[in-house]
């Protein structure tokens, strides 16, 4: 089972980030990536919210990193770890843009890019966007079969849909992956179903243990049933963790303990299929993050 890491200081959610984030910045986050590249981390991820509106900034800040910028920014300070934008909100923008934004950043980063997508959830963002922000499904189900053609290996890429429609427009560089993995996200029926038939990947928000094994089956039977095959992952948020016994209270939900019992938790996640979890350390600063990193990746991991 792999292990990725949603970076702290990049996205600012007052529903987990840590208080010396807000004084943090891009040395912070370069140190922070290097630890998750030498630890072993399959991946890095970045968020994406191109504007949050006032009512919503109470909650979720308005700290959100471009996650095509950042992640082209860690890609030069790490060498191994791959790059995932979880999620960027694709509807948002044009799938040639997008595809121009990405196949340059897995061009430069030597084909480590994991291209995770989401519909998105701030009305005020698509409508100063110019979004149809009620069809959003519709709108990302179209983006991922366009992103398809974008992204693939033709220089020419040609997609004729109901909302997109291009031919005869090349775009170099191409990605160095001959297929970039596009990992979906979401939990509602409808994500998990777009997930089953159109990604290499899902991306869950917020799904406690007890309800991944039904979306799981869900996610097994939907791919059989339409003949998809392929390799497909299947991801999971584990819990905070804090790896040691803790002399400062880091919550009621936080994971704690030896890297064997922390291991032993974890591997539940696997017993229910998933191959990938996200983890997120509970910390009070860039030192103690970097040691959670490193004592995760050198003695808990194995055991995973």
């Amino acid at each position: 089972m792999k292990y990725g890491i949603q970076l702290p200081v990049q996205s600012q959610s007052t529903i987990y980030a840590e208080p010396w984030e807000t004084g943090a910045g891009p040395e912070d986050l370069a140190e922070v990536a290097g630890a998750a590249d030498r630890a072993g981390f399959a991946y890095i991820a970045a968020c994406d919210h191109v504007a949050v509106p006032r009512r919503l900034a109470p909650a979720m800040s308005t700290v959100w990193y471009d996650p095509v910028a950042t992640l082209a920014f860690l890609a030069g300070v790490t060498e191994r770890v791959r790059l995932l934008s979880h999620v960027a909100v694709v509807g948002l923008r044009h799938p040639l843009l997008t595809a121009k934004q990405y196949a340059t950043l897995d061009h430069l980063s030597g084909g480590r890019l994991i291209l995770g997508v989401g519909a998105g959830h701030v009305q005020e963002e698509f409508e100063a966007l110019g979004v149809d922000f009620a069809g959003r499904g519709a709108v990302l189900d179209e983006s991922i079969d366009a992103l398809r053609k974008a992204l693939g290996p033709e220089e020419f890429p040609e997609h004729h849909g109901k909302l997109y429609d291009f031919e005869g427009l090349g775009q170099r560089p191409r990605p160095a992956q001959s297929r970039v993995p596009v990992w979906v996200g979401g939990s509602s029926p409808a994500a998990v179903r777009r997930a089953a038939l159109k990604g290499d990947g899902w991306l869950p928000q917020g799904d406690p243990r007890d309800r991944l094994p039904a979306q799981i089956d869900r996610i097994r039977r939907l791919r059989a049933e339409a003949g998809v095959e392929g390799p497909f992952s299947v991801g999971a948020i584990a819990e905070p963790l804090y790896v040691g016994t803790p002399t400062w209270d880091v919550g009621r939900r936080t994971l704690s303990g030896s890297p064997e019992e922390l291991a032993e938790s974890l591997r539940a996640y696997r017993a229910m299929g998933v191959d990938q979890i996200q983890v997120r350390f509970r910390s009070r600063g860039r030192t103690e993050l970097i040691d959670q990193i490193s004592a995760f990746g050198a003695d808990t991991a194995p055991h995973l």
